[in-house]
């Protein structure tokens, strides 16, 4: 009996678009549309001026495990080229969730595992159920680490214990990984989306543009010297002092009263 699925839903709680990774019985493997979905999603998104922050999670309790084995045998056939297109659609998906304009909060229940932990690394904040695991266990398979794991690990982990998890493929628990600074927010097991959802609302009612600016700054401060991040902050700086939402934001702060964003809003990439 075949079984029709789609591998990411969708649904909007006020400002925030909800998508959920979703492979039913496979703890949220990857399925073969899955990025494809992700980038139409994304791109959708940028784009409507409704929407102003994104949860990205996982159906039935747990995120994602990563990668399909059964797919991944069918790609030892394939050509070194078609191998390199296939892993590159993965890249392109975790340079647009980093890139994207406007914050993604990664809500994990359960855990993530390989590409999927890349998933929820390449949002802008992790929350995370308590006992929820993570693992980079390609190791244990003959396979070696992508989705840019081990680069985005290694802006927040040491290179012994980065180089520890590739190795064994151990796992790494929600509690060790918010001691690391890498998961935001730990909550009761069944509770990470709600509290992804709750951080995605806070955040969608912010200053758009300023917000986009701030993840750019932040995205590259780890790659940039501070002589050239010092240089990237005034130009944001500069920018955001002409703009509409200073306006609004330095006015509502000396008149005493919430500041109001909604009203400059409109059609765009936000």
């Amino acid at each position: 009996m075949t079984t029709t699925f789609s591998s990411l839903l969708q649904r909007t709680e006020g400002r925030v678009l909800v998508l959920t990774i979703n492979n039913p019985g496979k703890r949220n493997a990857i399925a073969a549309d899955l990025y494809d979905n992700i980038r139409a999603a994304l791109a959708a998104a940028a784009d409507n001026a409704q929407i102003g922050a994104i949860v990205l999670t996982g159906a039935d309790n747990y995120f994602c495990a990563g990668g399909d084995l059964e797919l991944i045998i069918q790609r030892r056939e394939l050509s070194y080229e078609e191998r390199m297109e296939r892993v590159g659609h993965l890249h392109d998906v975790i340079g647009k969730l980093r890139d994207f304009p406007k914050p993604i909060v990664a809500a994990v229940e359960g855990g993530a595992a390989g590409a999927g932990f890349s998933l929820a690394l390449a949002c802008d904040l992790l929350v995370a159920s308590a006992g929820a695991a993570f693992s980079i266990a390609y190791v244990k398979v003959g396979l070696t680490p992508d989705g840019g794991i081990t680069g985005l690990l290694a802006q927040s982990m040491s290179r012994q214990l980065l180089t520890q998890l590739a190795l064994t493929g151990d796992r790494i628990t929600a509690e060790q990984l918010q001691h690391a600074g890498i998961v935001n927010a730990l909550v009761e097991a069944g509770q990470a989306g709600a509290a992804a959802i709750a951080l995605a609302a806070r955040l969608a009612q912010g200053p758009l543009q300023a917000i986009k600016s701030i993840k750019a700054l932040c995205r590259h401060a780890h790659e940039r010297t501070l002589a050239d991040q010092l240089e990237a902050e005034r130009i944001a700086m500069v920018v955001a002092q002409g703009g509409a939402e200073a306006a609004e934001g330095i006015a509502a702060f000396l008149g005493k009263r919430p500041a109001n964003f909604a009203g400059l809003r409109s059609g765009g990439a936000a």
